[in-house]
Parts: structure tokens; C-alpha cells; sequence
């Protein structure tokens, strides 16, 4: 095996034990564009690539998934503590649910507490 070959595998490996890289942006968003337009007048906006910001969006939900599980394996910490920081992991989630909206399949989306779409 080269090291081409190593590092696919690897990343396979990664996404597979993480999550990482699995959902798609939908199909009436591509090629979009995210527009920042200041209140301030004579101030430029600023435009992003909605593939780009999504892809920021995906990384934040891939961040938080990794931090769920380092908590919930997390051997100093009790169960109550736990608990605790799982609540602020999944209020997260509930506050990025308004960007489900760009996902090409719903469960790979963010869920609140209520485990629906909180949008």
C-alpha cells in the first residue's frame, strides 16, 4: 500500500468512526450565494459561496458530534457533569437547526431537545 492509498483509507476510517462528510448541501442550493449586507449605509457587503458556508455548518455539526463522544467517554467525569455539558451540546444543536434548511437529507441535520427540527 502507497502512502495515496494510507491516506484514503485512513480518511475512510475517520469519516466512518466520526461522521464526517456525509451530508449533502440540496440540490436548489448550489451555486448560491450567502449575502451579508450591513446596516451601515455606504459600507460593501460581503457575499460567501453557500457551498463554502455550508460546508462550515457541516464541520460545526462534525466538531460537536466528536465532542459528544469525548464526553460520554470521558472517565473523570461523573454522570451528573455529563449530563450537565450534554445539555449545552444539545442546545447547540437546537440553535442550528434554522440551517436545516440546506440539507439535502433531513437527518442529517441538527435536532434540539425534542429531537424534531426546532425551526
Amino acid at each position: 500500500m502507497d502512502i495515496e492509498e494510507f491516506r484514503r483509507v485512513l480518511r475512510e476510517v475517520l469519516s466512518e468512526e466520526f461522521g464526517h462528510g456525509t451530508a449533502e448541501m440540496g440540490k436548489r442550493w448550489e451555486g448560491g450565494e450567502v449575502v451579508l449586507r450591513p446596516g451601515k449605509e455606504g459600507t460593501a457587503e460581503k457575499k460567501i459561496a453557500l457551498d463554502a458556508f455550508f460546508h462550515k455548518i457541516v464541520m460545526i455539526r462534525d466538531k460537536l458530534r466528536v465532542l459528544e463522544q469525548r464526553l460520554n467517554a470521558h472517565d473523570k467525569l461523573t454522570d451528573a457533569e455529563k449530563v450537565q455539558l450534554q445539555a449545552y451540546i444539545t442546545a447547540c444543536y437546537g440553535t442550528l437547526t434554522t440551517f436545516n434548511i440546506l440539507f439535502a437529507r433531513r437527518e442529517d441535520g441538527f435536532a434540539g431537545s425534542s429531537g424534531k427540527d426546532d425551526e
